[in-house]
């Protein structure tokens, strides 16, 4: 268990990500690449890498074993702003961080030259792990992109509104199982080993990611930026991923969803909003709502979550795709 003790100006900066980070979402998915974690809901994404990987990768996957530790140094702070932004800070990373990083690694890998060279802090080892980041992110995440980016939002919506309206305790103890909240102290259970980290002022955030599985995931090292990384609770798109009922057919859903009343629901529904909310902004019954919101849920449009006595309703990726479409042929009409 990890427990991370928070002080008063711990909770003033205790912030939730505005979106995937893809220094994160590149690492825990070369862990699901490997393994065989989330095998029914990554099959197709697992195949369609795997046909497409390069050599050239090879020493990518040396430092990131399907299980146990991977290296503190391939998950910057900076990787928040973009991948650009993460691969220029991975550059920058000192001899002395990826000689400790990689000692905790040979306990699980034994090195090899290269990563004995990249220890020693060789620029061409280092531009070598930067080139490989990048190839791969592009082949293994860039074109699912905008599942991730529909997938993270949503998320982001649900936990906004239960922070608004719950607090910090409504909102944690929403999150995921293996999180307790014992103030002054945030409990992650699940990991073999008991860790206290301090805060001390530092704040802690919170990142949503597509591709990490089941556990949420955290840095090694106490001294280093404190984030705590959670899986989303909906996944739906090329990945042949679905939360779905499977045994619901989607056309029939589909095909239903056409007409003015149920577009209109889900228009309102791209900002998040309660079934009562949505009854309100449509202007029809809550019994009506409530109709419309199941047909656009069952065709995979849709995520709905309970939370106290309120019914959440935010967007999955299928349902922001074929808004986004609607909204650009309606442009592309009137311009």
């Amino acid at each position: 268990m990890i427990r991370f003790h928070f002080t008063e100006s711990d909770l003033v900066r205790f912030r939730l990500a505005s979106g995937p980070d893809p220094m994160w979402e590149t690492l825990l998915s070369l862990h699901l690449l490997q393994g065989r974690a989330g095998g029914l809901v990554f099959r197709q994404w697992r195949h369609a890498v795997r046909r497409r990987l390069s050599p050239t990768l090879r020493p990518l996957l040396e430092l990131t074993p399907p299980y146990g530790y991977s290296p503190d140094f391939l998950t910057p702070t900076a990787g928040a702003d973009g991948l650009d932004a993460g691969i220029e800070a991975l550059l920058a990373t000192s001899r002395h961080r990826l000689r400790a990083d990689l000692r905790h690694l040979a306990a699980y890998r034994p090195a090899s030259s290269w990563t004995k060279s990249l220890a020693d802090g060789e620029r061409d080892s280092l531009r070598l792990l930067a080139a490989t980041v990048r190839d791969y992110h592009r082949l293994a995440v860039a074109p699912y992109a905008r599942w991730i980016q529909a997938a993270t939002d949503a998320e982001r919506v649900a936990r906004t509104r239960i922070l608004a309206t719950m607090g910090v305790e409504g909102m944690i103890s929403s999150l995921h199982p293996d999180l307790r909240w014992r103030p002054p102290v945030l409990e992650v259970h699940g990991f073999r080993v008991t860790r206290d980290v301090y805060l001390d002022g530092r704040g802690l955030s919170l990142i949503p990611s597509f591709f990490c599985w089941e556990q949420p995931t955290l840095l090694r090292e106490p001294d280093r930026r404190p984030v705590l990384v959670y899986p989303v609770a909906d996944r739906l798109g090329p990945m042949g991923a679905t939360t779905a009922n499977p045994a619901s057919s989607p056309d029939a859903p589909l095909v239903a969803l056409l007409g003015p009343t149920r577009a209109a629901v889900l228009e309102a529904v791209d900002a998040g909003c309660t079934t009562t909310e949505l009854a309100r902004r449509v202007g029809v019954s809550l019994a009506t709502a409530s109709r419309h919101a199941s047909v656009l849920r069952d065709a995979g449009l849709i995520s709905t979550r309970r939370f106290g006595g309120s019914v959440l309703h935010s967007l999955r990726p299928l349902g922001t795709e074929i808004l986004g479409t609607a909204r650009t042929g309606a442009g592309a009409r009137n311009g």
